[in-house]
């Protein structure tokens, strides 16, 4: 049985809270401090109609840019329970995806704010599920179907990739630290998405770039961060990186680069995100 298919009050005790049944007025209506500690979850907030009552977000919270003029209370480990309850909040919203630290979450449990912990799943069906989840507990369920048709209509326009390429994903802030992508993130899932492959497939999360790793992947695409891509220069910059330029994407200077959070965010744009990259690695 799906999440949205359970009864109303079994939904509210899964989630460990309690809402009126029928209310006079939804909760979209209502006007509720809403923080959010999520980019994807601040842009399907926006896309609910309750981006007025949005009063902080997390810097990953780019999109729309109308985000931007909010206060930011932090980036992943960097958030502390104290900078969110100065916004006064009434409700919390994260995902289980988020690096926030357990403890700041035991912070802002014991001060008896309402702090709503969302699956997110890196999958189109996850992200489907995650859209609809939001809408059911705002009580906006209209707008987040609304939401998931735009999205459906985005992923069937997807290509059909006849040969995939092996593609890997660096995590760059200057040549001195770059990451590569493992299994099971949402760099791996996206490559899998548009019908490609991931470089490396014998770890899971992020390892930091080596030479020998990397010619042992010998990618056909290299893919960055855009803000990865200029903090080592540029292309130039990167098939500087030792080994960078033996392998198929520096011989060819298949380098591509987006936006962090449309990339990863598997949120209602995902569809497009996964379109402009498959065009990008033809």
């Amino acid at each position: 049985m799906s999440m949205t298919s359970l009864p109303r009050v079994f939904y509210t005790l899964i989630f460990g809270f309690f809402v009126t049944l029928n209310p006079e007025l939804t909760f979209a209506e209502k006007s509720q401090r809403i923080v959010s500690v999520s980019g994807t979850l601040s842009e399907i907030l926006v896309g609910l109609g309750l981006e007025s009552q949005i009063v902080g977000v997390d810097v990953t919270s780019t999109y729309p840019a109308s985000l931007e003029k909010l206060p930011k209370v932090g980036h992943n480990r960097n958030i502390s329970a104290e900078g969110i309850l100065a916004l006064n909040p009434d409700v919390i919203v994260t995902s289980d995806q988020s690096m926030m630290s357990a403890n700041v979450l035991k912070q802002l449990n014991s001060t008896g704010k309402k702090v709503i912990t969302f699956k997110q799943e890196f999958s189109a069906e996850g992200t489907i599920n995650l859209i609809r989840e939001v809408g059911i507990y705002f009580d906006a369920k209209p707008q987040a179907e609304k939401m998931v048709k735009s999205l459906q209509a985005d992923l069937a326009k997807l290509p059909k990739t006849a040969a995939p390429k092996k593609l890997l994903f660096i995590y760059a802030r200057g040549t001195g630290t770059l990451m590569v992508s493992g299994k099971n993130t949402s760099l791996d899932k996206m490559f899998t998405l548009i019908g490609h492959k991931n470089a490396v497939t014998d770890f899971t999360d992020f390892k930091p770039l080596t030479s020998e790793s990397l010619l042992a992947a010998n990618p056909d695409v290299l893919v960055l961060f855009s803000s990865g891509l200029e903090s080592v220069d540029g292309i130039d910059g990167l098939l500087k990186v030792p080994s960078v330029k033996y392998t198929n994407a520096g011989k060819n200077r298949k380098i591509v680069s987006m936006d962090g959070q449309y990339l990863t965010g598997f949120g209602p744009r995902l569809g497009k995100a996964a379109a402009e990259l498959a065009q990008k690695v033809r």
